[in-house]
């Protein structure tokens, strides 16, 4: 048998340059790994020999490189990718990083880790618009058919309990009040500094099997929280980077119903706003399927509305009333029911109010403004005041709504109220709507009404 022909390591000068730059011996490396690993619960006895090996050309196995890139950032000052020291191992990552729904546990933390890093490192390759609908379409295929993962508890690292996790589940809560009160622009950085530099390490803890399921659930909603702040702030391809790594991270939960709400409230609503009507149903029929019998009225409700907007835009108002009243119905049925504080927190916040919206933006989809009108008054009357996104959105509905009954006066008059509510936020989702809404208005451009309202837009774009 001919032998095998030896392949030629390329030395890796990306690793040398910024060991270089880093002003670190190769000893003084190995010794910061072996310290970062041991913070990551990973026993690590790397040398001087180790990184002359790195440099010659030499890929270390498993989680490895990722610690060395997080000991030189932290020698740097700044965040350095696994791409940036050479040992990406051929992985495309410009092109792959948190689009993988991956088969394993390790590799699911692995992946949403690296996404993490990369955001706050503020990589170029995540923040472009492309959003493929098979990059949507595919994960919740992947879901759908592939059970909880069987087992999730680490006994490696820092012991992590169920104080940890209420700490992430109170601290999510706390930024979902900042949120909305304030737009995406405000506290998206915290959001991701704090899965970078504190859950990060929680996933790398040591658990037991139930703190390690609760520790998921909660991280799953943390970074579908971080996607939907991507989305309020201009970045769609990289919050669908976190909506897949939110379902993954779901599936280790073993919490389909979670899962279900991932793909119709965040994936559909991304696929919507980018106007792909057919993702958008397909979507929510796969949360429909896939969490049945595992979800409250109120859930089932919200998956219904989420079809309901994926009908209207294909102008299909038939399938649309047909699955709207599905919607309605399952939202009575929860008000109505005695075990409704059985339903988890993250639906809590789906009440009538947001039904309305939901369904005022199908019926001004369909071109019909008076049951437009009726159901973004009900949105605004039933947002509470912390709302205020919401309710900034509502009234740019309500004064879409006016202006297709042609009643400009009035529309001007509600989008002034918006404008003043959106003059407290920093958020691209009410920009956007802004903007369609002077769309609309421009028929009217000689109006005296809409060039005053123009006026108001330039005095506080100011």
């Amino acid at each position: 048998m001919a032998a095998r022909p030896l392949v030629a390591r390329q030395p890796n000068e990306r690793l040398q340059a910024l060991i270089q730059e880093a002003a670190c011996s190769n000893a003084g490396l190995a010794r910061r790994v072996n310290m970062c690993g041991a913070e990551h619960g990973l026993d690590l006895r790397y040398d001087k020999t180790s990184v002359a090996r790195w440099l010659r050309g030499q890929q270390p196995r498993g989680r490895a490189p990722a610690i060395i890139a997080e000991a030189l950032g932290r020698k740097l000052g700044r965040t350095v990718t696994i791409d940036e020291i050479g040992m990406a191992n051929g992985k495309n990552l410009a092109s792959g990083v948190g689009l993988q729904f991956s088969p394993t546990v390790l590799g699911a933390i692995e992946q949403v880790c690296e996404l993490w890093r990369s955001d706050v490192g503020r990589r170029d390759f995540l923040s472009g618009t492309s959003v493929a609908s098979s990059a949507l379409v595919e994960p919740s295929r992947d879901w759908l058919i592939t059970g909880a993962d069987p087992q999730v508890a680490r006994n490696a690292g820092a012991r992590v309990g169920s104080s940890d996790v209420d700490a992430v589940r109170a601290t999510t809560d706390a930024l979902v009040e900042l949120d909305h009160r304030y737009g995406s622009g405000h506290v998206r950085p915290v959001v991701v500094h704090y899965l970078n530099s504190v859950v990060s390490g929680l996933l790398a803890g040591s658990y037991r099997e139930s703190v390690g399921r609760e520790l998921f659930a909660a991280v799953a909603r943390l970074t579908e929280l971080a996607g939907y702040m991507a989305v309020d702030t201009g970045q769609p391809g990289l919050a669908q980077r976190y909506y897949i790594q939110a379902l993954r991270l779901a599936q280790a939960a073993d919490d389909r119903g979670y899962g279900g709400y991932v793909l119709a409230a965040s994936m559909s609503h991304l696929a919507a706003s980018l106007g792909n009507p057919r993702e958008i149903a397909q979507l929510a029929k796969a949360a429909q399927e896939g969490a049945r019998g595992q979800v409250t009225p109120r859930a089932e409700a919200m998956f219904c509305a989420a079809e309901a907007r994926g009908h209207a835009l294909l102008g299909d108002a038939r399938s649309f009333q047909v699955v709207a009243g599905r919607a309605l119905a399952k939202l009575e049925q929860a008000d109505g029911a005695k075990d409704s504080g059985d339903d988890p927190s993250w639906i809590r916040h789906f009440d009538h109010a947001y039904l309305a919206d939901e369904l005022a933006h199908c019926h001004r989809d369909l071109g019909q403004p008076e049951q437009a009108r009726r159901q973004a008054e009900d949105a605004i009357a039933g947002h509470p005041e912390g709302r205020v996104r919401r309710r900034a959105i509502g009234m740019l509905l309500l004064a879409t709504a006016q202006v297709q009954q042609r009643d400009v006066d009035e529309a001007c008059a509600t989008g002034t109220r918006a404008l003043e509510l959106l003059g407290t936020l920093r958020s691209n989702r009410g920009a956007e709507y802004l903007d369609d809404f002077q769309q609309r208005l421009a028929p009217y451009r000689e109006e005296p009404v809409v060039r005053e309202f123009g006026a108001r837009l330039e005095v506080q774009a100011a």
